[in-house]
């Protein structure tokens, strides 16, 4: 099983790893669209104002384009040390023990506006691009990950939770992938449809992640999924055929 988590706006610094080898990276298909973007950004970064314009940063962000800047010389650090905020906090790679840590390798990746999609140890730097940035000259992340990432991930012989936010969804569809809503008890509509939960969401997608590396045999199905979250301690629903619900409160 894939679990296909978002990525964070913010990155950790710093790492112990050679600088950024594109060729080292799982998926190799994406490579001539990953080198596209990385080129870009780099010679974006030569332009502060119009990077912090193109990626609607404010002048105290400067540092962000100071990293695009370095792309190929910075140090790297595998995906899940990488990305850092609240999901990442709850997944707590540090906190995992070895065994945990080698299914978080085998199940965990990462969707990114700059790689695609990148492995849990995938060696990358820091780096600043939003799932819905355009870039001068290109266009959309969109319009340009669709057509590429797409088939990639429909090649995939494993099944997918796609735990991924909104801009990200939008860069590659999945038609077949396990889907994850965090939502609130008590809230259903005339439909019967719970609110999405906002404020716990990613916390909530951290603890599932988290579960789905300390399950031993292999997750397949959605019961399999909605299974390891129970035994986390998450309220978890199957709602439809592939569509599993984290109930909060």
């Amino acid at each position: 099983m894939l679990v296909l988590l978002p990525p964070s706006e913010t990155k950790a610094d710093g790492g112990d790893g050679a600088p950024l080898d594109l060729d080292a990276l799982s998926l190799p298909e994406l490579t001539p669209l990953r080198r596209k973007l990385a080129d870009a950004l780099v010679e974006l970064a030569a332009d502060v104002p119009a990077s912090l314009a193109a990626l609607k940063l404010s002048q105290r962000q400067s540092g962000e384009v100071a990293r695009n800047a370095e792309l190929f010389s910075a140090p790297t650090m595998p995906a899940l040390r990488r990305y850092t905020g609240v999901l990442y906090d709850a997944l707590d790679v540090d906190g995992m023990d070895r065994a945990d840590r080698d299914r978080a390798g085998r199940r965990l990746a990462v969707a990114s506006a700059l790689f695609g999609v990148v492995r849990a140890d995938d060696p990358i730097p820091a780096y600043r691009l939003s799932g819905a940035t355009t870039l001068p000259g290109l266009g959309s992340l969109r319009g340009l990950w669709r057509p590429v990432l797409e088939p990639v991930l429909a090649e995939l012989d494993e099944p997918v939770v796609d735990l991924r936010s909104g801009p990200y969804a939008a860069l590659a569809r999945i038609p077949d992938a396990i889907t994850v809503r965090v939502v609130t008890a008590g809230t259903e509509d005339t439909g019967g449809r719970r609110a999405t939960v906002s404020h716990h969401n990613k916390a909530h997608k951290g603890r599932l992640a988290a579960a789905l590396t300390r399950v031993r045999d292999e997750p397949e199905t959605p019961s399999d999924v909605r299974d390891a979250a129970v035994a986390a301690g998450l309220a978890c629903e199957q709602v439809a055929e592939r569509e599993l619900e984290l109930v909060v409160g």
